[in-house]
């Protein structure tokens, strides 16, 4: 669940592709599933229920205009996690980005668990198996992941499997809200 009582600030973090990737299993009875036809509103509901959207209107219609023109990828580089009933509690994607001068990127894009189900470490499973995707997907380094000060949690979650915090954005430009999301950071890792 996004943070929304402290400052938002934007976020790039990197690491690289090459770096060994320690597999994370999933909890007993939970399994990985790649995307099929249909799950966008599976998709919708996990990011609406951690705060990404508003409502699951707006969800669709970003995932209309940003996955949906690639239905091949999306069935290679998004899966959910299921519960041992079934329903889909988690999602990520192994992903790409592309920059101005058309140097693509691999992405890790979109992590969400249901809350209820978060600290069982479903997001740390699904980032190594993401990982593991775009190392076998992607050719370029490094592998990036987009956040905000909102999801500090993660954050943490995100160095502990290699990722640092850069003060540049995907195209090399500098960041112009690294400073306060460091700022923000700190006052937030001082009260705990």
């Amino acid at each position: 669940m996004l943070d929304k009582s402290i400052p938002y600030a934007e976020i790039w973090m990197y690491r690289e592709r090459e770096l060994p990737v320690v597999e994370k299993t999933l909890p007993e009875g939970f399994r990985f599933e790649l995307y099929q036809e249909g799950d966008e509103l599976e998709w919708a509901a996990i990011e609406t229920a951690v705060a990404e959207f508003d409502d699951e209107t707006k969800a669709i219609a970003y995932f209309n205009e940003k996955f949906a023109p690639y239905p091949k990828e999306l069935k290679q580089r998004m899966f959910f996690v299921t519960d041992p009933a079934g329903e889909k509690v988690g999602t990520c994607s192994a992903w790409w980005k592309k920059t101005p001068d058309g140097t693509r990127y691999p992405l890790v894009h979109w992590v969400a668990v249901k809350p209820g189900y978060q600290g069982k470490g479903l997001a740390k499973a699904m980032m190594t198996q993401t990982l593991k995707l775009l190392q076998n997907l992607e050719t370029t380094s490094p592998i990036y992941l987009h956040t905000q000060t909102w999801s500090h949690p993660a954050i943490r979650l995100y160095q502990t499997l290699g990722f640092e915090i850069t003060d540049k954005n995907l195209d090399g430009s500098p960041n112009p809200e690294y400073d306060k999301a460091i700022a923000i950071l700190a006052e937030l890792e001082k009260s705990t």
